[in-house]
């Protein structure tokens, strides 16, 4: 497996997070993804980044459809791809109605379509032709204008997609590079996931091979199991979030992953408890089964057999969130993880 994090550049310090991922690129991690929710946007510090490292590729992790138009979103590849000689990955994603809806000023309506045609206008946008394009949500030229290109020479972007709904999974396997995965439990992952990935690949003539899954999850190494139970326990509260908090209350795609992975009734009454403004309640309902099968977290022993699981079940690139209450007690997480995944190969 390929290894890979995600880093925010809110919320904390800029310059640690920078020395982090230097550090990192060092410690020989493939990738680094650079995340994009309601705090900093992540092209600027991609671009950062780049100056910064040498070898480890960067991507957007990621960039939120419909804030941005398709063609500046293929400006802002290019650019990052020249700036960063070739290491630049393109990850898009709808983001969720909150966001757009509450903060962007942006309808959510129709996310599935206005993915499929951001996609294409970028790679047309990218392949050096005029941009023509005449969508649902899509029209380039407006009536009257002349087509145009980008002034900047051809590149090819690897585009991931960050997609949790079937049909956003089906349009995954049709037209990206890559899938940007979370929430993912390898024991449950066939049908909630995989049978809509391989839908897609397939009507696009594709197999498993030619598209990297990418799946990230917390690292964490507990020395014992009564420190483990700890850990869970301290988790509970977020993954909470995740299921009661994120998206609205009628669109929730967590909590839907959750549901399709054999937890339905319990992630709808955490959905019920939080939104009632019971926090605590909904965390109580959490399950540690819950925690672990979505979290790299445990004994040495454990979260190396559980990076073999997730190998096992289709995970080409594992993306790493490594836990610590400072940078050198992260950067120690992440390098016990790299030798774990060297480890099992």
């Amino acid at each position: 497996m390929r290894t890979a994090t995600t880093i925010e550049a809110s919320g904390g310090n800029w310059r640690e997070t920078v020395e982090f991922v230097v550090e990192a690129e060092k410690l020989g991690l493939d990738d680094c993804w650079v995340a994009e929710a309601w705090g900093s946007e992540a092209p600027s510090a991609l671009g950062f980044l780049a100056a910064r490292t040498h070898r480890i590729r960067l991507g957007s992790g990621v960039m939120q459809v419909g804030t941005r138009s398709p063609v500046l979103i293929a400006q802002t590849a290019a650019t990052l791809a020249d700036m960063s000689d070739g290491r630049f990955l393109l990850g898009l994603g709808p983001s969720g109605p909150q966001v757009l809806e509450g903060l962007h000023g942006v309808p959510f309506a129709s996310p599935l379509a206005r993915m499929r045609e951001t996609v294409d206008v970028v790679r047309r946008a990218l392949s050096g032709e005029k941009v023509v394009f005449d969508g649902e949500h899509v029209r380039i030229p407006l009536p009257g204008a002349r087509p145009m290109r980008l002034s900047s020479r051809p590149r090819d972007v690897p585009v991931y997609l960050a997609s949790m709904s079937p049909n956003t999974l089906r349009l995954t396997g049709r037209v990206a590079d890559g899938w940007l995965g979370t929430s993912f439990v390898p024991e449950g992952a066939a049908d909630a996931y995989f049978a809509h990935l391989d839908a897609g690949l397939g009507e696009a003539g594709r197999t498993r091979k030619d598209l990297d899954v990418c799946q990230g999850a917390e690292v964490a190494f507990a020395e014992d199991d009564d420190e483990l139970a700890s850990m869970v326990g301290d988790r509970k509260k977020g993954l909470a979030f995740s299921l009661g908090g994120m998206g609205t209350a009628s669109t929730n795609f967590y909590n839907d992953a959750y549901s399709r992975q054999g937890w339905a009734d319990v992630a709808e009454q955490v959905r019920e408890r939080w939104q009632a403004g019971d926090r605590d309640g909904a965390a109580d309902l959490v399950t540690d089964d819950m925690v672990l099968g979505t979290t790299l977290i445990g004994t040495e022993q454990r979260v190396r057999d559980r990076l073999r699981t997730w190998r096992d079940a289709g995970v080409t690139t594992v993306r790493l969130y490594p836990a610590g209450d400072s940078l050198d007690a992260r950067l120690t997480t992440l390098a016990r993880a790299l030798e774990l995944v060297r480890d099992i190969g």
